[in-house]
């Protein structure tokens, strides 16, 4: 059934991504976005292993690199900035700690919705209240006042997926902290940044700091990291946030004061607890989820945009190879990826230990070494295949310049 009309809700990376695909295939497709645009900066994510030739059968290899940080590698360094370990983003064929392609979430945004704004519709600064669906179609409210039909729904509207709780249960159901909170927010480069991240541990504390270049070398992105055991504040709740993060990595050291300083000024602060989505199946009917909406491997895998780009290529295949069935569709994709999802799921709860705060009732940090870390890591970049669709439609365009 050719034309098919798929909502897809989020615009960040996984709905653009799959929004490319969709097309591709076929289908008719709407992307709606609460925001009132894209949403610029955010932290750096990473393209490993197969993610790589995901992104190479969209045709947008070359734009994605164009606007990659060139981040030359990372330096771990003491609370004096004496580098203690390095990283180059060559090390394990550009799959290591810094990966060859490495991109601001904003930048990616960009990059896919230019791919995908001549052939999709986007609307932007409305949301999606209300969801009934039936054998033949699924009936969507609009905050904005409108009604539509479509024949298909997918949730790609992140870790706090209004969709999800709306078909699937509340959040607590199905979110999973890991003990950690992250925070990023772009500063001024008044630190000397050149190519090379700088990371400040400080394990008896739990807590980190982090400065990365971008493209843009006038700024740079600040992180920070620490322990919570519990985490409830509001993530739309900015001052709280900030009160929030100020409180905790006080005394940190190292140049967390001076990063601090621009807290107040920053255009795009950003803090929330490090999290995964565990769920027992990702689709009911004809709504689906995709990406952190789904399958939420956290911040610490460095891997959850991987899976999103994969997982947009894996549902719009195998829903186009179903005849857009989507019990036949959706039962295929999550075949396909749930087990590479719970590889990635399990390096980030290994890093998010290995993070914890030691003491006689912390659970042992992770032993990296040895043949099992070897095949985990295996899974964790290339664990599924990516088949070659060669027998679906293909109405692929040029990428843009």
């Amino acid at each position: 059934m050719s034309g098919t009309r798929v909502l897809v809700t989020g615009a960040s990376i996984a709905g653009p991504a799959l929004a490319h695909w969709l097309r591709r295939r076929g289908a008719e497709v709407t992307v709606v976005e609460r925001a009132p645009g894209l949403r610029p900066g955010g932290q750096a994510v990473d393209a490993r292993g197969v993610a790589k030739e995901a992104i190479k059968r969209m045709g947008l290899d070359e734009a994605v690199r164009a606007a990659c940080t060139d981040t030359a590698g990372a330096h771990s360094v003491d609370a004096d900035g004496r580098v203690l370990e390095t990283y180059r983003a060559d090390d394990d064929g550009g799959d290591g700690f810094i990966a060859d392609i490495e991109i601001l979430r904003g930048d990616l945004s960009r990059v896919l919705y230019d791919d995908t704004r001549d052939g999709v519709e986007y609307v932007f600064g409305d949301r999606v209240v209300e969801v009934a669906q039936d054998a033949d179609g699924v009936d969507v409210g609009f905050a904005g006042g409108g009604r539509r039909r479509f024949d298909l729904v997918v949730g790609a509207d992140g870790l706090h997926s209004a969709l999800r709780g709306m078909v699937f249960g509340p959040h607590e159901r199905f979110v999973r902290h890991l003990g950690h909170v992250l925070a990023f927010y772009s500063v001024p480069n008044e630190f000397g940044l050149d190519r090379w991240l700088l990371e400040h541990q400080d394990q008896a504390s739990g807590r980190s700091a982090l400065l990365r270049p971008i493209q843009d070398a006038t700024r740079a992105m600040a992180m920070f990291s620490f322990t919570s055991d519990d985490f409830d504040v509001d993530h739309r709740d900015v001052d709280g946030q900030k009160a929030l993060l100020r409180e905790r990595v006080a005394g940190l050291g190292w140049l967390t004061e001076d990063i601090l300083a621009h807290l107040d000024d920053t255009p795009d602060f950003y803090l929330d607890q490090v999290a995964q989505v565990v769920m027992d199946r990702w689709s009911t009917g004809r709504v689906g989820l995709i990406g952190d909406a789904a399958f939420s491997s956290s911040p610490l895998s460095g891997q959850g945009t991987g899976l999103a780009l994969v997982g947009a290529y894996l549902l719009a295949g195998e829903l186009a190879g179903a005849g857009w069935d989507p019990e036949v569709g959706f039962a295929r994709y999550e075949a396909l990826m749930r087990p590479f999802v719970e590889a990635n799921q399990e390096i980030g709860r290994l890093n998010a230990r290995s993070r914890a705060i030691p003491g006689p009732d912390a659970e042992p940090a992770p032993d990296f070494e040895g043949e099992w870390f070897v095949e985990l890591i295996g899974r964790v970049l290339h664990g599924v295949e990516l088949p070659d669709y060669a027998d679906l439609p293909d109405a692929g365009v040029p990428a843009r310049s």
